[in-house]
């Protein structure tokens, strides 16, 4: 995910999907307990930091429009977070070109947040001892040590609980999200009902079929409140399942970004320009399924 030219690295920050996810509890401190299935998509933003006087972030991208470089933006608290550990001065510019929907429920703060303890960590040519990064990247997020590793992994806890899943196959992916933003919190508090129970499972899926058929065994605990919250999460998963080749249409996260595994490619590319046609006003990604996404090479296109 990382690449290192000329004193500029480059660093690749991809969207992180749920491929389930249960509710199974919830701690004295009001943090709920998780099971899920975490991998990643090859659709991703790009961070590029470089030597400067100071700390300066800016922002590009389709999806900049989004966000702000205030103090307060989570690649400033990992860069500051990270400079504090070191005892260094945090002196870089950083540069974030930003292609995925902002509270999608697919990390795409907690994966900028992520390659920027990466790239910064290169950049300033810090040895770091793994752990100790590992438990930054837990202080800036529950979900910034899963996009941190960059591999697939069983969460469990509040995401501080990262486990080995066996070999999964890479898969056509759909991504949609309607615009509509849903805060993790708030999805939260409107989940109601029995809390859902762990189901983890060890054998490797042979393709995408199988794949398919055991995430179909599972579900997204928090889909019902994210509906209730923003109905148009229904219309998107409807409007993935009704497509030709598609084995399973999910919300991942706390939404409102929604997914489809498909048969093939082609399937996925087509139901992606349908989409498109019919909600121009959604963002639409065919894509593909990563369950190792550090080898990812980092884009440095501004367009989506």
């Amino acid at each position: 995910m990382t690449a290192e030219t000329g004193g500029q690295v480059t660093v690749a920050a991809p969207a992180k999907l749920n491929l389930y996810l249960h509710v199974i509890g919830r701690r004295d401190d009001g943090f709920h307990l998780l099971d899920s299935l975490v991998c990643f998509a090859a659709t991703h933003d790009t961070l590029i930091v470089t030597p400067a006087a100071g700390l300066h972030l800016a922002i590009t991208g389709p999806s900049a429009g989004a966000l702000q470089s205030e103090p307060n933006n989570l690649v400033m608290r990992a860069a500051r977070l990270l400079a504090g550990e070191a005892g260094i001065e945090p002196n870089a510019q950083m540069t974030l070109i930003k292609r995925l929907p902002v509270a999608a429920g697919i990390g795409g703060g907690s994966a900028d947040a992520a390659a920027a303890l990466q790239g910064l960590a290169r950049l300033w040519g810090l040895a770091i001892d793994g752990a100790i990064l590992n438990d930054l990247a837990g202080q800036l997020g529950a979900d910034v040590p899963v996009c941190l590793r960059g591999t697939a992994a069983f969460v469990g806890g509040i995401g501080e609980e990262l486990d080995d899943t066996p070999a999964l196959p890479s898969a056509p992916l759909l991504l949609i999200n309607p615009g509509a933003a849903l805060s993790t919190p708030t999805v939260f508090g409107s989940r109601s009902g029995p809390f859902g129970a762990a189901d983890r499972f060890s054998e490797s899926p042979a393709d995408v079929a199988a794949l398919a058929g055991l995430l179909a065994q599972r579900h997204n605990g928090l889909t019902e409140a994210a509906v209730q919250l923003q109905p148009v999460v229904q219309e998107c998963l409807s409007a993935i399942a009704n497509r030709p080749g598609a084995l399973l249409a999910r919300m991942s996260g706390s939404g409102a970004t929604c997914f489809g595994l498909f048969q093939d490619g082609d399937a996925c590319a087509a139901a992606a320009a349908h989409l498109r046609a019919v909600h121009p006003d959604w963002w639409v990604e065919a894509t593909e399924l990563l369950t190792d996404a550090r080898e990812l090479t980092p884009d440095l296109e501004n367009g989506a």
